[in-house]
Parts: structure tokens; sequence; C-alpha cells
């Protein structure tokens, strides 16, 4: 069977199994479509919070990020992972414990004030939005290589799935759809890592051979990382291994994008509505334990993979004649999303540092969905990457169009605009945002500004500079105001999108020495998530204590036990 025949069959094979357990869970009641009824297993609860959490942006395109930036794109690993210790100790049991629907209930009830509320609500939709056109995007790459379609096509194809089974079974249906999703995007992911780690190392296990020799290659018996800086030493890049050299980031960029990705996880609001489908606050902490080893088995394989996939796209391509060139370039050309500008006119293909001499033009989210073609694996290995890929974009969008209809039916219009709104139309009016936001999702998605995991990382900058600070102040000081929230909140998600607006769309001529502190769009959230607190602070201090009944609430969010912690 030809790979398009299997990405047919393993594609549809899947996409009937999250089809019929979308029908199985179909929910008629708020609590299902909001939190699945609070009834979820930590263990079902864990593995649907990786699939949730591990998107497009860490299936697709961070091994592609690592893969072309060496030491320096491990900022993703360290960022992503570690906000999850911060989930885990600072807000997820807390949040859990006070037992509502949403982040913006939370923020609204915590600061007393609707408006508060509402400024929450925007922040989520606007965060959940600019993540989830990264996680269309990644549908559109998959589709449009393996089932030979139009990037955009292959977009709309993905629109019409999670329309299906995200509006159908709101929270309970997501959930468990995500757990048989992790089960497919995890397999895609270490099935292909094993086989070309056995291929190019000898060692089946990736972890092991990102730390061998190369068994095969022009570079036989060297470190596989020893001869990747040697190859980028050859081609005039700078070392693979590198860190703080020309060529690279600096180390305050690194640092402001490794801490406005992990506050940032703390603060997606997709992420934190996770800990209020399970029935305690313990189960809680054990949903983030879980979480953390399903992810860690993905994160954990991900430089081996980069590495990998680096070694065999030069050494298959660089100084060999286009007429020569292996079927997988042939096939990935006619997405566009690689390509060869024949510069020198002698019809080989050159890669190099120097932007005049270097002929080869590759989009760095194909690096993962390639790497199997490029190693020469079955056919029906190439197909499975494919599933894995549809599976990881796809829980993660399902996840983010939910807090965009929770935050419009429940935290807009039933708690602000229509207060007597009954639990049937208020369903109603949830399922109506969802199928709204699934095609809002679509057309920012064959718009996108970036490669996946940049739009990504935008989204948990603004997460980082609008949430984290709110919620850790609202858990753990009583003296935080509603003044001093709405005013943080707008300062830091109000700075931290006019920066990324500016030098993505309008300077993007611009260099690094145009940055703020030579700090990247990426990475200025952690300068916005500082604004926020300040001002938060500030105000708080300049404005009238909370009244005495949030006072006594905040202080009952953190004792153990109680009723609280049993759930509402």
């Amino acid at each position: 069977m030809s790979i398009q025949a299997w990405t047919y069959a393993i594609v549809g094979a899947t996409f009937a199994l999250y089809i019929g357990v979308a029908i199985w869970s179909r929910v008629a009641s708020t609590s299902g479509f909001y939190v699945a009824g609070r009834g979820v297993p930590p263990l079902a609860n864990g593995m649907a919070t990786g699939a949730d959490w591990m998107s497009a942006a860490s299936f697709i395109s961070m091994a592609g990020l690592i893969s072309f930036m060496g030491y320096t794109g491990t900022i993703y690993l360290m960022g992503w992972t570690g906000g999850y210790v911060l989930l885990a100790l600072l807000l997820a049991p807390y949040l859990r414990k006070y037992g509502r629907y949403t982040v913006p209930e939370f923020v609204g009830d915590r600061y007393y004030s609707q408006t508060a509320r509402v400024v929450a609500v925007f922040c989520a939709i606007f965060v959940s939005f600019t993540y989830v056109a990264g996680q269309m995007r990644g549908v559109g790459v998959v589709f449009s290589r393996f089932l030979e379609v139009d990037v955009n096509v292959g977009v709309v194809i993905g629109v019409v799935i999670v329309f299906f089974y995200a509006v159908m079974g709101g929270m309970r249906g997501i959930t468990y759809t995500q757990v048989a999703q992790y089960c497919v995007l995890i397999v895609a992911y270490l099935v292909p890592a094993a086989a070309i780690s056995w291929k190019l190392t000898g060692h089946p296990i990736p972890q092991l051979g990102f730390g061998a020799e190369l068994a095969e290659g022009q570079r036989a018996g060297m470190a596989l990382l020893e001869a990747l800086d040697a190859i980028h030493r050859d081609l005039g890049l700078p070392e693979y291994t590198g860190a703080w050299v020309a060529g690279k980031k600096g180390m305050l960029d690194v640092l402001c994008i490794t801490m406005a990705l992990m506050v940032g996880t703390a603060g997606l609001p997709h992420v934190l509505i996770r800990f209020y489908t399970v029935p305690t606050a313990r189960a809680a902490r054990w949903s983030a334990m879980w979480a953390l080893v399903f992810i860690g088995l993905l994160y954990t394989t991900a430089p081996a993979v980069a590495a990998f996939a680096r070694v065999n796209m030069i050494q298959t391509l660089h100084e060999t004649p286009i007429e020569n060139a292996p079927e997988w370039f042939r096939n990935w050309e006619k997405t566009g999303l690689i390509g060869f500008d024949d510069k020198n006119g002698d019809g080989r293909i050159q890669y190099s540092g120097d932007a005049d001499v270097n002929e080869l033009r590759v989009d760095r989210d194909i690096m993962v969905l390639a790497n199997p073609e490029i190693a020469e694996l079955p056919a029906w290995v190439v197909a499975l990457v494919a599933a894995g890929g549809l599976a990881a974009a796809l829980s993660t969008a399902a996840g983010l169009l939910l807090v965009i209809s929770a935050s419009i039916s429940h935290d807009l219009l039933k708690s602000v605009v229509w207060r007597d709104m009954s639990e049937a139309d208020e369903l109603r009016m949830a399922r109506l945002a969802a199928a709204l936001a699934v095609v809002v999702a679509g057309i920012v998605g064959i718009y996108p500004p970036g490669f996946v995991a940049q739009v990504v990382a935008f989204a948990f900058g603004l997460a980082a500079a609008s949430f984290f600070p709110i919620l850790v102040l609202g858990i753990f000081s009583r003296r935080t105001t509603k003044e001093g929230a709405i005013a943080g909140m707008l300062t830091g998600i109000g700075f931290t999108a006019a920066y990324i607006v500016w030098f993505r769309f309008f300077a993007t001529d611009a260099g690094t020495d145009d940055w703020l502190f030579g700090i990247s769009p990426e990475g200025i959230g952690a300068v916005g998530m500082l604004l926020n607190f300040a001002v938060t602070l500030a105000v708080s201090h300049a404005t009238a204590p909370p009244p005495a009944h949030v006072q006594a609430m905040v202080d009952e969010i953190r004792l153990p036990g109680g009723h609280s912690d049993e759930g509402t």
C-alpha cells in the first residue's frame, strides 16, 4: 500500500474512534458540557491533559524548532515542562477546591467584580484564539502532504471534525476523546523515533540514541551531537550544541522566553479548566502528576527526534544533484513547505549558513512529519505519524474551543447579559458559541502569523501576562483588590499584545537591536507578567481592601480538607 492509502486507512480509523467516543459521551447538562460532571478519574484526566497540552506545537513543531535552533531550542522543553510544576504547586488544587466551571468565574468571584470577570473573558478568548490558530495550521500542514490537498483545505477538514465532537460532547466528550488521542499521538511519536534511533545508532531507545555514536553514514563512529557540531561548522552554521554564540539567541532573550512559556503554561485557561473535571482537590494534584508522566514520554524523546531529523536531512540533501533528489523531497516540494533555488546553476542542492549561498528552503513544521520518510521507514509508519500529528492538533483545538464557548455562554451571557437564562438555553448558547468559535478558528488557522510553535509561544506570552499574576495573587494574597486585578490584566495583556503585533505585522524588518533589551516577541510575555504583578500590587495598596467575606474565602481555599475540597 502507498503512503496515501495507509494514511486514509489509519487517519480514517482514528477519526471514526474519536467520533464514536463523542457520540458515546454526549452530554445533556451544563455541568457535563463545561466540566464533564466532575467525575473524571485522575489517571484519565492526566492522559487527557497530556493530549490537551501536547498540541501541534509539541508534536509537529517543537522538534523541528530544536532541529534548527540546536541547544537554544531547549527553551521550549524547559518552559513547557517547568510550567506544569508551577501549575501543580500553585494553582491546580486551589482552583479545583474553589469548585466552579471556568477561570473567568473564579476571577469574577475572587475580585468581587463583574468588570473583572468580563476582562478575564476577553483575555481567555484572546489567548485561546491565538493558540488555536497554531493548531489549525498544524492540521493543514498534515493534510496538505499526506492527503495531497491544499493547506487551507486541510484546515477546513479539521474544522469539520472538531466541530462534531466539541459541539456535541462538550467537556465530557472532549475528555474521553483526548484519552484516545493521547494513545494515538504517543504511539505515533515513539514508534518512528525508536526505529530511527535503532537505524542510526543501534539503540532502540531514542533517549539513549541521543547520546550514542552514529552507526552509519559519512560520520559513523562519531557521537551524534559531535557529528552535528562538525556538520554545522562545515556548513558555516553555529554549532548545534553551542550557546550564546553568534547566530543564536542571547541569554536574556532565552531567559525571558523560558519564563514566558513556564508561567504561560500555568496561566492557560484550557489547561486550568481540566482540573475542574476531577472530583476533589487531591485528585487535581494526582492529575497533574500523571500529566507530567505522560508529557515526559514525548518531551524526553523530542531532542533525539530533532537531532535524528537534522542529520538525516543534511546527509540526504546537501550536495545532492536535484535530479537525484529523494522521493520524500519531491513529495514535500508539492506542498510548498520545502523548496530549492539553484542560485549558482550547478544543479546541486547547497545547504549553508550563508543566505547568499543557501539554496534550500525548509519549513520547520515538516521535520517530524517528514522524518520517517527521510529515514525510509515503512509507509504505515509514515501514515501513523500523520495520524499522531492530527490527534495532537485536534485534541488541543477542542480544549481551546471549549474555553471560548464557556467564556461566552457561561461567563458573559449567563453571568452578565442574561442572568435568568435557563440551563437548556445556556447549553444551546454554549454549543452555538462553540460552533462559531470553530469557524473563526479555521479562519485564523488559514492566516496564521508564523510557524506553529511561534504562534503558540505568542499565546503563552499572552497567558503569562494576563492570567498568571492574577490567579497567584488571588489565591495567596488577601490584600489584592478588584481595581488592582483589572488594571494588572489590562496592562499585562495590552503591553504584550501591542509588542507582538508591532514586531510581527508592522515593524517586520526590525532586527534584534530594535527589540526592548533584545527580548523577542516570543519572550516579551515575561515582561508583561512583571508589569502585571507591579501594577496589580501598586493599585491594590492604593485602594480599599477587599470585603471581609472575600478575604475569608482566600484563606479557606488554602486550608486542607473541608467542604470545598470535595467539590461542588
